[in-house]
């Protein structure tokens, strides 16, 4: 998939796909504990990677954000933007809010796809509203450099996320949407 086709299709899945995890019931806050042993002796690296990557192949949205970080960073091996991408994508679309943060800067610099403020603003404020605090004032920076149609679209899009959301809330609680 080219870049531009990724940051569409992940612009797609925003509207199509819940970004909630589930936690303790609220569906809208992800726990954030260490799972992976990236900081181990090189020797042992490849082992560790190889973990991580099993644990976030069969879910694990904490493992997906660590190896996201892992290649992001550069810190430990070579940086690899496109497999921080893909984690961080794959952490993102269920609801992870450090990795949405990651993702929305992505986007915002243009780290590893076409820089895309709209697309970076709406997956930061996903990202706030899954508890990432410091994801505000990244999209506040972001949207500084929009113009007002841009802002509009963004609006919509969120909006659209957050009547799917309340809609799915309602139908799980067995009730019509939007009827008390």
């Amino acid at each position: 998939m080219t870049r531009t086709g990724r940051s569409l299709a992940i612009g797609c899945l925003l509207l199509l796909t819940p970004l909630v995890g589930h936690a303790g019931g609220n569906s809208l806050l992800i726990p954030a504990t260490s799972r992976c042993a990236l900081n181990t002796a090189p020797e042992t690296m490849s082992e560790a990677l190889r973990a991580c990557e099993q644990a976030a192949s069969e879910g694990d949205l904490q493992a997906a954000y660590e190896l996201g970080d892992f290649y992001y960073s550069g810190r430990l091996a070579p940086r690899d933007l496109d497999k921080a991408l893909h984690w961080f994508e794959r952490a993102s679309l269920k609801g992870h809010a450090l990795a949405q943060h990651r993702l929305g800067v992505m986007f915002f610099r243009g780290e590893g796809v076409p820089a895309n403020n709209v697309q970076a603003y709406v997956v930061l404020k996903m990202s706030a509203v899954n508890g990432e605090e410091e994801a505000l004032d990244t999209a506040d920076r972001v949207s500084s450099q929009m113009g007002r149609e841009e802002l509009e679209i963004a609006t919509q899009v969120l909006g659209q996320i957050f009547r799917d959301y309340l809609m799915d809330m309602q139908t799980a609680e067995g009730r019509e949407p939007f009827r008390r």
